[in-house]
């Protein structure tokens, strides 16, 4: 069933804010993405990297913390003001969610939550500022990536996902379905205007399976493949570069050295007009996820960053995407 897009959220979210993993190698993560994906670091401490896009002024949209397991900590959303922290917290606990407002390093007022099928959320108002690099073309380095953009999250239950998140003014782009029938395999979800800020997908969840940074363009794209393979990360290219049918974006998807997935992409179309209607794919069109033609890798479909302390549970919809492996098994 298609979800419904509530006109007047309780608490105003505004776009993708930042994403927290844990690393078992804490400087060799800051390595990675420093220089193979080309972010900038804007603060380290003894456990802890900040790291942020060329574009951004906000203190951080990656936070490396150092721990025994890799795990995907939180995925962070901003709400408008402190006014919208205060009102998420009279509206879960109106509805029977479990929050805890915390002190973050750099953040304004956070809360903490997990949502009906188990995403570790983080909310925040604002951070502290830092000076853009975005016209420090000298620190341009591999992908040059410029802002995060959005999440993909694996969960057994998207329709129950997606209603939540409608339900806090998200507005669904476009899904993917089992073929002949609205049961949701895939939404695309956003508050900013482009395509998405939270994707779910079908499978054993919860899981985080990528947060994405815009890149200027598809130079760019072939350049931060290129460092990969110079500083060698070349059997970490774990997808493309190639073109999604979803959002019509130029991809590229990197594993970190705990196997954690970034992707880089030339952003998307705009989807700011109310009367705007959500695109369909079957889920059997491979072209949804890649418009060349060649679908993507088992793992790729099936690997992903689990939530500190969360079972994962079975899918309730059973429709398998077509993988590349079974795809050459076929031709």
């Amino acid at each position: 069933m298609l979800p419904t897009t509530n006109p007047n959220p309780p608490f105003e979210l505004t776009r993708a804010s930042h994403v927290r993993l844990a690393v078992t190698d804490l400087e060799a993560s800051r390595d990675f993405y420093r220089d193979v994906v080309g972010l900038v670091v804007s603060e380290e401490t003894d456990d802890a990297v900040y790291l942020r896009g060329l574009e951004e002024s906000a203190h951080h949209s990656l936070v490396l913390e150092r721990g025994e397991v890799a795990q995907a900590l939180r995925v962070g959303l901003r709400v408008r003001t402190d006014d919208d922290i205060v009102a998420a917290e009279r509206y879960f606990a109106d509805t029977g969610i479990e929050h805890e407002r915390v002190e973050r390093p750099h953040q304004g007022p956070t809360l903490l939550f997990s949502d009906p099928v188990g995403t570790h959320m983080e909310l925040t108002s604002s951070m502290d500022l830092l000076p853009r690099k975005m016209q420090n073309f000298d620190e341009f380095v591999a992908g040059a990536p410029q802002r995060i953009d959005h999440f993909q999250c694996i969960t057994y239950d998207v329709q129950a996902g997606t209603d939540f998140w409608t339900g806090l003014g998200m507005r669904m782009s476009e899904y993917t379905a089992k073929d002949g029938t609205d049961e949701l395999w895939g939404t695309w979800m956003e508050v900013k205007g482009n395509t998405h800020d939270l994707v779910f997908t079908n499978g054993h969840g919860p899981r985080l399976h990528h947060f994405a940074y815009t890149v200027p363009d598809g130079i760019s794209l072939l350049h931060a493949a290129d460092v990969a393979g110079a500083l060698g990360f070349g059997e970490e290219i774990d997808r493309g570069p190639g073109r999604h049918g979803i959002s019509n974006a130029l991809f590229l998807y990197l594993r970190d050295p705990d196997q954690h997935r970034v992707e880089l992409f030339t952003t998307h179309y705009q989807f700011i007009d109310l009367e705007d209607e959500p695109i369909r794919w079957d889920i059997s069109n491979a072209k949804r996820a890649q418009l060349w033609g060649m679908p993507a890798s088992n793992r790729w479909f099936f690997e992903a960053s689990e939530f500190p302390g969360e079972v994962l549970h079975e899918p309730l919809l059973h429709a398998n995407p077509q993988t590349l492996e079974a795809y050459l098994g076929v031709h």
